[in-house]
């Protein structure tokens, strides 16, 4: 008997693709036996997609989100009916030194795919994945889906207009779609080595000092990668549900944890002697941030699997080998 899979033949479009997550997420959906199309703009040579070689079993686009018409040919032509929007400029320290392409890919590029989706026929549902960032700075934490949204520095802004015109979009358009507000999602094929996990990591393996610019005590939460490309798929996939369209929903360990204490446990599974150097040089970025995550829980059923711990060592472990045979 055939096994019941929703997303087997689903013709799915992907932005961010080539990326950290985006990589990850396209992965398991053609583990699924999905038909994905993916808006690839540069090609990335160490891209975990690329190095895996699932790149081969994707439909590329060539394209970029600033292009609404390049969008629009994309659903049209391969006849998407889920489109999974991951596709931003997704570091915060490039968002504060050069806000306008940040602003360009990350609002201009969300109000084009929403606006593609809603003159396209063949388009059911869209994910657009936001960030905690989208909240800005509250006197209370953590984070629920009902406070404000109001970023104040480049990159926040942009996490929240993006998150705002989304849910215009379904309360303007009847758009059936989510919004996915993430904690900071580590784990093997994350590149950006200015992240705290991937930089300490790698400093570690070369035996050199991790190196925090922020004074150590910004407490932040952490997710692992394979709890967030559940939550997408468990997210879009109960978008049929009254109570789950046009919504946003957090994701989280609900572990918060300061910078300092992070990169002590990473010190400590990687049996390492270094003591970090403190460069207490971050500016324009929020001290506080982390999500409740009831919501997810009573209306998904969606829990982490992973600990902070466990994702971490599967995360080092594949470092290690990346690096091994970077060498």
């Amino acid at each position: 008997m055939k096994k019941n899979n929703y997303w087997e033949e689903k013709r799915i479009l992907i932005t961010g693709a080539t990326g950290f997550i985006g990589s990850w997420l396209t992965k398991e959906l053609i583990d699924r036996k999905a038909e994905v199309t993916i808006l690839m703009r540069d090609y990335v040579p160490e891209s975990l997609l690329i190095k895996s070689n699932y790149i081969k079993k994707v439909n590329i686009s060539k394209g970029e989100l600033e292009d609404y018409f390049s969008i629009l040919r994309t659903l049209n032509e391969y006849e998407i009916e889920v489109v999974f929007h991951l596709g931003a400029q997704a570091i915060v320290i490039i968002g504060n030194r050069n806000p306008l392409s940040t602003f360009e890919s990350n609002i201009k590029g969300t109000w084009n795919l929403l606006e593609a989706v809603r003159n396209c026929k063949t388009v059911d549902r869209i994910l657009v994945c936001t960030s905690d960032k989208a909240y800005g700075t509250h006197n209370e934490l953590p984070y629920t889906e009902d406070m404000a949204l109001k970023g104040e520095h480049p990159y926040d802004v942009s996490k929240s207009c993006a998150d705002l015109i989304a849910q215009s979009y379904y309360k303007t358009y009847g758009l059936k779609l989510a919004i996915a507000r993430c904690g900071n999602i580590y784990g093997g094929g994350d590149l950006n080595f200015n992240r705290i996990i991937p930089s300490t990591i790698k400093s570690i393996y070369k035996k050199e000092s991790p190196i925090i610019r922020s004074d150590g005590l910004y407490i932040r939460d952490y997710i692992y990668v394979k709890d967030i490309i559940r939550a997408f798929m468990i997210l879009c996939g109960n978008l049929d549900r009254e109570e789950i369209d046009g919504e946003a929903f957090n994701f989280s360990t609900e572990n918060r944890i300061k910078v300092i204490d992070l990169v002590n446990i990473i010190l400590k599974l990687m049996k390492s002697n270094l003591k970090p150097i403190i460069l207490n040089e971050v500016s324009n970025e929020i001290r506080e941030q982390y999500l409740a995550i009831d919501k997810a829980k009573n209306l998904l059923a969606w829990e982490p699997q992973y600990d902070l711990e466990k994702g971490l060592k599967e995360t080092i472990k594949w470092y290690v080998n990346y690096l091994k045979n970077k060498k």
